[in-house]
């Protein structure tokens, strides 16, 4: 398997084990979003609370010339931390949702 299917198996691993975690209150389901061709990768909830409506992005990634870009995290853990884990090198892994200041201070990639 190449760098590229490597990455989209994994993250879709993880996305995918996310998902089977039930919410913890309301009528609220977690749905994967993967869009392979252009790689787009979605972690979303929705339903509602009560009687209020909800739908949201958990995790956005995306991979943008070779590296793996997080748009959003709004996991404990750090989706980050899962993919190293799973042997994607930090210098892979752009955390797109901090400013390219405190990037270069991560031990991520930076762009």
């Amino acid at each position: 398997m190449g760098t590229l299917e490597n990455y989209r198996y994994i993250i879709q691993k993880i996305l995918t084990e996310y998902a089977q975690i039930p919410y913890a209150y309301g009528d609220i389901q977690i749905q994967t979003v993967f869009d392979g061709n252009s790689d787009h990768y979605l972690l979303i909830i929705l339903g509602r609370e009560n009687d209020i409506r909800v739908h949201g992005c958990l995790v956005h990634i995306d991979i943008i010339e070779g590296k793996i870009w997080i748009q959003r995290d709004g996991t404990e853990q750090g989706i980050a931390n899962e993919l190293v884990a799973e042997g994607i090198p930090k210098e892979q892994i752009v955390l797109g949702f901090r400013s390219p200041n405190i990037r270069q201070h991560t031990g991520f990639a930076v762009n």
